[in-house]
């Protein structure tokens, strides 16, 4: 009986030790995470969060939270090569860090320049120093489908993404697809990254790395795949690793727009009395303002107004092929001046003679006129046969990914896969 009086004491005090003992963890987790912001460990400041207002300048801020101003222009004075005080704008977001004490005065001043960015301005210590800081941003993986109902910008909208990836879109096939002739029904789905910063603000998107058009009942398929590792530039090819980019776009307008006439040398023109009259060009009508963009890189040989083309831009791209943009509202290069495929040359006007705006597109072969929906236009470098075996490879699962069936018509945000972390 004593023996068993003697074990049933100790277990009982060991009992009590464990339960001590979980006392104790409980009570250090119960101790709260120190919260850092910005590299600073918040508890030890008192937090000032305000927005520059108009007129008020780095000086005036610092003031206000009592740093004299000689301190203030030794400030400006030694981080002048990092951070131009004179430059801070009204409307941005800051961040005063200041001592605790009775003089509540300012140590760290801290400028939001964007969503992801910052500059910190310290100037606690007898060094002072400035430096750019940028929120963890973490990457993610989404997916998305819809269906075009009357255009692209407008499915998007419905999708709830900005015109920036609309945009992004647009240029990926713009050698593939004429967003004029979208059809009610045709549908798309791609696969696209999304920065998300401190896992809850938008920080913007990051590339779309495959897609897939379905119109009229055919798939256009875009893989972005790095082919040429020495060049290090990424481009979009199809299924068959045929790039999507060629040397010439199909359209000077990238989407919103309608072909209201066509290449006709036997063409009725009601501004001519309806006489026939040869129309060398192709007709893109869009809203006044509109932008007109360059369908392939090339030096400006003429860019003036005259008579009934209006305002014009006309670019020679090689000895062979040559483009010429009619009725602009406005020019927006000059002659002689080099642009690259896609940039903006000038918008949609209706100046010369024209019923209605649009931008007349001529295409020049060897000096002659030519209908560019007719011609065979050359294609980009095509992909190394040695290459096309590893491609092949990595688009097979990202190709899956987007044939995969998905119940709803309209979907977003199907996948949110964290594929980078910084």
């Amino acid at each position: 009986m004593k023996k068993i009086s003697f074990l049933f004491c100790i277990f009982f005090a060991f009992s009590a030790c464990k339960n001590e003992e979980k006392k104790k963890e409980s009570v250090l987790k119960l101790v709260p995470k120190p919260i850092y912001e910005y590299g600073y460990r918040i508890k030890d400041y008192k937090i000032v969060l305000d927005t520059i207002r108009s007129g008020e300048s780095f000086g005036v801020i610092l003031d206000r939270h009592h740093v004299e101003y000689p301190k203030i222009n030794e400030i400006a004075t030694s981080i002048k090569d990092v951070f131009d005080v004179r430059r801070v704008r009204a409307g941005k977001p800051y961040m005063i860090l200041s001592s605790k004490d009775s003089t509540e005065q300012a140590k760290v001043f801290i400028y939001k320049n964007d969503e992801i960015r910052a500059t910190v301005v310290d100037f606690q210590d007898s060094i002072i120093q400035a430096y750019p800081y940028f929120q963890p941003i973490k990457t993610v993986e989404k997916i998305v489908q819809g269906e075009i109902y009357s255009n692209l910008s407008n499915a998007m909208d419905s999708l709830h993404l900005l015109p920036n990836l609309t945009w992004r879109i647009a240029d990926i096939y713009a050698w593939t697809l004429d967003f004029g002739k979208l059809q009610k029904g045709d549908s798309f789905k791609f696969v696209f990254e999304e920065k998300i910063i401190n896992d809850s603000i938008f920080g913007g998107y990051g590339e779309v790395k495959s897609a897939v058009f379905n119109h009229v009942g055919q798939d256009f398929y875009a893989f972005r795949f790095l082919a040429d590792s020495i060049m290090n530039i990424h481009e979009y090819y199809d299924e068959n690793a045929k790039m999507l980019r060629s040397q010439f776009l199909k359209a000077p307008i990238k989407f919103q727009y309608r072909i209201s006439s066509r290449y006709n040398l036997r063409r009725r023109i009601a501004y001519y009395g309806n006489k026939i009259k040869p129309h060398k060009g192709t007709d893109f009508a869009a809203k006044v303002g509109t932008p007109i963009i360059a369908t392939a890189s090339g030096t400006v040989s003429e860019s003036e107004k005259r008579g009934g083309n209006g305002n014009y831009v006309k670019i020679k791209h090689n000895n062979t092929y040559a483009t010429q943009y009619l009725h602009m509202n406005k020019r927006k290069v000059r002659k002689g001046q080099y642009v690259k495929q896609g940039d903006v040359i000038g918008t949609v006007g209706m100046t010369g003679n024209t019923g209605g705006p649009h931008v007349c597109y001529r295409f020049w072969k060897y000096g002659k006129q030519v209908d560019p929906l007719r011609e065979k236009l050359p294609a980009a470098k095509p992909m190394k046969e040695n290459i096309k075996p590893s491609f092949f490879a990595f688009i097979k699962s990202l190709k899956g990914q987007l044939n995969q069936y998905q119940p709803q018509t309209i979907a977003s945000s199907v996948s949110t896969k964290v594929i980078a972390q910084k």
